[in-house]
């Protein structure tokens, strides 16, 4: 079977996240963008680890399906296809540590096959730090040690590096991060075998880097609200069980590749100072070496120029390992550009609904239903800017120093 999973998001018990971020949510905006697997994020925190334990119940394959689904929409008015909803047991980890003399801020997400082995987990880490502090714990904990503690617990949990190119937290990070999966996770390399490229890279950024040619590139929201669920996501074309989709990520059979985010949209792709209103690409930085005109202090390099500095070859370069990926712009986004309102607005959320309950669900409107269909129906300037979307026709104005970039498809 084909279906969409996004395996990287986030509880009401994060640091920055909407209040109303629970399982009940995430399962109505699932039906609206038509994502059939959610990771549950968060499991360490106790507070959520109790309410994952209350409210949903395993469907026999790895999986868990919500008890009671709400009988509403997440809408009012809105009618999207259904969609059978599963949650995959997730969290992310943030480790701040020493390590070779510098000090490590890396993001790592951990997978877990059942409640036994996240209970497993908790008692372990609860042991290195305050786990209902934050549900993405900060532990004193090298990626290394984590990906031992994660091994030790079950065969079948499992650790990706998160967002694996962004500034301040992450694998190769300019600020906190290594040059190599080997420098990170030393003789545990060998357990790795995905990346989260993260929204301000894409997988061709990431094929110019020859290290990471035997790695499965995938890629996930990291939703701080529901609505953010999908805006990246990974299609698998393998039966729908926790043993199915690691094995697909480990094999790239049964992998059919990601929805991502233009990287110009992800808010590290370039360098600069947000505060200084200086963006530079990485030519300017380095005529610059590195210093902010405006304030005379170091630019925060984004993901473009980290990747510039590892990447060992001009152009991507296809391994056995890469898929196809499509790039995707939120609809709230495409229909306040049309409308020339904010994504947030009530003409746009209108709009929404009306097409959502017209074509079915978000990833089958933007990526699967016939222009034609689209142009049959009245919406002329919709089917045009997806018809930009689908063919790349699109204005990027890059993101830089944590400000998200932009995206235009009528204006390109």
């Amino acid at each position: 079977m084909s279906f969409l999973a996004d395996l990287h998001i986030h509880s009401r018990y994060a640091y920055a996240t909407s209040k109303n971020l629970n399982l009940e949510t995430l399962y109505q905006w699932a039906q609206i963008k038509g994502i059939s697997v959610i990771g549950t994020g968060d499991f360490t925190h106790p507070a959520w680890f109790s309410e994952l334990r209350e409210k949903l119940v395993e469907d026999g394959n790895g999986l868990f399906r919500l008890k009671n689904p709400p009988k509403v929409h997440a809408l009012e008015g809105i009618r999207p296809t259904h969609t059978e909803v599963r949650f995959l047991l997730s969290t992310e980890i943030s480790s701040v540590y020493k390590h070779k003399g510098k000090t490590r801020k890396n993001h790592n997400l951990v997978y877990s096959p059942n409640f036994e082995t996240v209970e497993k987990l908790i008692a372990q880490l609860g042991q290195i730090g305050n786990l209902a502090a934050d549900g993405r714990p900060t532990l004193k904990l090298s990626s290394r040690d984590l990906l031992e503690i994660v091994r030790e617990a079950s065969d079948e949990a499992y650790l990706i590096p998160a967002h694996i190119w962004t500034p301040w937290f992450s694998t190769f990070g300019s600020k906190s991060g290594y040059d190599s999966l080997e420098d990170c996770f030393e003789d545990l390399t060998k357990e790795i075998f995905a990346l989260e490229t993260g929204l301000s890279s894409d997988p061709d950024m990431n094929r110019r880097v020859s290290m990471l040619d035997n790695y499965t590139l995938v890629s996930n929201s990291d939703a701080h609200s529901a609505p953010n669920l999908g805006r990246e996501a990974n299609r698998f074309e393998t039966d729908r069980t926790y043993k199915a989709i690691f094995q697909a990520l480990r094999s790239g059979k049964g992998f059919g590749g990601t929805y991502e985010f233009f990287p110009q949209e992800g808010k590290y792709h370039l360098d600069g100072h947000r505060k200084c209103a200086v963006v530079t690409y990485p030519d300017e930085t380095k005529s610059i070496q590195g210093i902010c005109p405006v304030c005379k202090k170091p630019l925060i390099k984004g993901v473009l120029f980290r990747v510039e500095e590892l990447a060992d070859r001009n152009s991507p370069h296809p391994t056995a390992l890469s898929q196809p990926y499509q790039y995707l712009v939120p609809l709230p986004e495409i229909l306040g550009e049309i409308l020339n309102k904010g994504p947030k607005t009530k003409t746009v959320t209108r709009k929404f609904i009306q097409l959502i309950s017209e074509f079915g669900n978000e990833f089958s409107l933007i990526h699967e239903v016939p222009l034609s269909n689209i142009r049959s129906k009245g919406f002329e300037c919709e089917a045009k800017a997806l018809e930009n979307l689908r063919t790349g026709k699109v204005h990027a104005q890059p993101g830089f120093d944590g400000q998200y970039g932009s995206i235009q498809l009528l204006e390109a």
